[in-house]
């Protein structure tokens, strides 16, 4: 039985060579629809994985505080600007360090301040962003060494001029020699290297107003470092007074209108990570009391839980990507209509075959394992195909759309699955109607 399958599956195949252009154009409805929702597949996995690595590095249930720092309004007057200065001293490290001690639900705790700066160093000079932090911030982040260590706790307490540098900092100025040990002139101060970190390839597009940065570029130095010997824009100083602000480079004048929309937090950033996810919306809550009462009431920080923000943008993509799928998959549908109408005409075409065929003995099913066999071959060689050109369409759209795609087994496993379904669907059809014509009228048929 087994052997006579063969021989129909056989019969198929010449029938598809013979007529080769009919069986590629047959073909190509399931050749660009495998190809569609394989690449469209992959994009969806690419958005995916960029929230994953997003969520990285914006940490596991993190709370990010920032300071509002608000430019005076053309119709707001010098006086009711100087009031409002008075009622808060802005995000500072006392902050930072209550949170820690009063709120149970805090796990860890990081305060973050931001300058722009430069590196000298034989003879070279380079742009430099310079990150104060505690050594928190590297668990918080899961930041690892390539080599060194991160600060102790009496470089941390005194606020020594120590510093971890990013992979790219250390390519740059240190290519051929170890920097652990070596120092880095970073703006008017000489920073020892402690550690390197090791290099993060890690998208930062898409997390919208929560500030990663790229770490791999900057240079990070205890808080207390910063305070004492780079900025500290909580104290009150004769150069403030006179109208002078350290900028990095060093310090320059500003006019008043500039003074009273400068930022007078001491620092850029607090983030507190929670100990359970449960917890993120009451810490969040009675974070922003919390500070309310430390701030005299004055409502200038802003509270951004970036897992909550990455959550609500994964849904968003993942909708996009259920419609993006559907669009491919219409297409696979339209391949297979367009194979069932061909393999009818092909039935139309070839009566008098099909009559000679069950003349000479060929069953009812015979005639429907040639037939199905036909179609079948065609969506397979046809997935086949489609598999390789969503290879090739997702490796183009990396290329030069610059979006992330990942193809994964599963979506090539599911449209070559689909393509051979769609053989048996809609090849069945055809096969059924010619083995159901009468050999007699098969042979008269002109």
């Amino acid at each position: 039985m087994m052997k006579r399958y063969l021989h129909d599956i056989n019969i198929a195949i010449e029938a598809i060579l013979a007529n080769k252009l009919k069986s590629i154009l047959t073909a190509l409805g399931i050749i660009f629809g495998v190809a569609a929702v394989i690449s469209m597949l992959a994009i969806g996995n690419g958005a995916q994985q960029e929230i994953l690595d997003q969520m990285k590095m914006v940490g596991v249930n993190n709370i990010v505080i920032s300071p509002i720092v608000e430019k005076p309004s053309e119709d707001q007057g010098e006086e009711e600007s100087q009031q409002k200065k008075k009622f808060s001293r802005g995000l500072t490290l006392a902050d930072a360090e209550g949170i820690a001690e009063l709120i149970p639900t805090v796990n860890k705790i990081s305060p973050h301040i931001f300058i722009d700066s430069y590196i000298l160093l034989s003879g070279k000079r380079k742009d430099a962003k310079l990150e104060a932090v505690t050594n928190h911030f590297f668990q918080l982040f899961d930041y690892q060494l390539e080599e060194g260590k991160y600060f102790n706790d009496y470089q941390e307490e005194h606020g020594l001029p120590v510093c971890v540098i990013g992979s790219e900092v250390k390519s740059r100025f240190f290519e051929s020699s170890n920097p652990i040990g070596q120092y880095l002139k970073c703006g008017n101060e000489w920073l020892r290297v402690v550690g390197v970190l090791e290099k993060r390839n890690i998208t930062t597009s898409g997390i919208g107003k929560v500030d990663a940065g790229n770490s791999n570029e900057k240079i990070y130095l205890p808080i207390k470092t910063m305070l004492m010997r780079y900025k500290n824009r909580a104290l009150i100083t004769t150069k403030k007074l006179r109208g002078e602000m350290y900028e990095g480079d060093g310090w320059s004048t500003y006019t008043s209108a500039q003074g009273m929309g400068a930022n007078y937090n001491q620092l850029d950033k607090i983030i507190v990570q929670v100990k359970e996810t449960e917890q993120l919306t009451p810490t969040t809550e009675v974070l922003e009391r919390f500070l309310l009462r430390r701030h005299s009431g004055l409502p200038d920080f802003e509270i951004t839980v970036p897992e909550l923000l990455l959550k609500q943008q994964q849904r968003t993509k993942d909708i996009f990507n259920i419609v993006l799928g559907a669009i491919a998959s219409i297409s696979l549908i339209v391949g297979g209509i367009g194979i069932m109408n061909i393999m009818l005409a092909s039935v139309m075409e070839r009566i008098r075959e099909i009559g000679t065929r069950q003349a000479i003995g060929a069953t009812r099913k015979d005639i429907v394992v040639q037939f199905l066999s036909e179609s079948i071959l065609i969506c397979l060689v046809g997935g086949i195909i489609g598999v390789i050109l969503g290879f090739l369409f997702s490796e183009l759209i990396t290329r030069f759309a610059d979006i992330k795609t990942i193809v994964s087994p599963f979506s090539v496993l599911i449209a070559f699955g689909v393509s051979a379904g769609i053989g048996v669907l809609f090849g069945y059809m055809p096969a059924k109607r010619a083995s159901e014509r009468d050999p007699v009228e098969s042979l008269r048929y002109e």
